[in-house]
């Protein structure tokens, strides 16, 4: 049986040979060391939803493409607009990005890590350091936009804190719903159900620290 997991590494080596693309661009490209780059593609670690999206990207390539039994390495070349990610596919905000990081992590507007959903939403990181159970993010919702498509309540390990910059947002938490406005903050326990909602007319914008709190084994 194909396992598209077991055959990422090697086809995207495969992809950025293809692509004239040496380890080192890429790797500074994207802001992580070349080392972990080839570990990735020597399948000896596995990229983040984050690093798999930017990856797709750089190398010109729909991110489906990375998990086909099949490459045709014209496609390679071809450019595709900036991929949007499947919201479902991020259990844990904590998952959202790689654990490559650093001690000291200084982040601007043009470096970021940024994440596209298909619900209207975008995270961008704001910290890139080796703690990855720890997410401190930009979150952007756009009018009408929801934490998935289909408005259920969702629900995780760890907790929640935010702080709204601009706009307004609706919070449900359980069987509260709260309506999160410019200069105020929230922060709740995850594990309960919960969503968020742009019921308004302006863009959203927060600042948002999720802590995992991963249990031990």
């Amino acid at each position: 049986m194909f396992d598209p997991m077991v055959n990422l590494g090697p086809r995207l080596k495969t992809i950025r040979l293809a692509s004239e693309k040496s380890l080192r661009e890429v790797a500074r490209r994207l802001d992580v060391s070349p080392s972990f780059l080839s570990q990735i593609e020597n399948g000896k670690s596995q990229p983040s939803v984050a690093t798999l999206y930017a990856l797709a990207r750089l190398l010109g390539v729909p991110v489906d493409t990375l998990f086909a039994p099949t490459f045709d390495a014209s496609t390679a070349t071809t450019p595709v607009d900036d991929e949007i990610v499947n919201r479902s596919l991020i259990e844990n905000p904590t998952d959202a990005w790689d654990d490559a990081g650093a001690r000291i992590s200084l982040i601007n507007p043009q470096n970021r890590s940024v994440l596209t959903m298909d619900t209207g939403v975008r995270w961008e990181r704001l910290a890139a350091t080796h703690e990855s159970d720890i997410n401190f993010m930009e979150i952007i919702y756009e009018p009408g936009a929801g934490s998935n498509a289909n408005g259920e309540l969702i629900q995780h390990d760890g907790y929640e804190y935010g702080y709204a910059l601009d706009g307004e947002i609706e919070v449900t938490i359980g069987d509260s719903v709260l309506n999160l406005s410019k200069n105020q903050s929230i922060g709740f326990d995850s594990s309960i159900p919960h969503r968020f909602r742009n019921t308004g007319a302006v863009t959203f914008r927060g600042l948002w620290f999720v802590h995992g709190c991963h249990p031990a084994e």
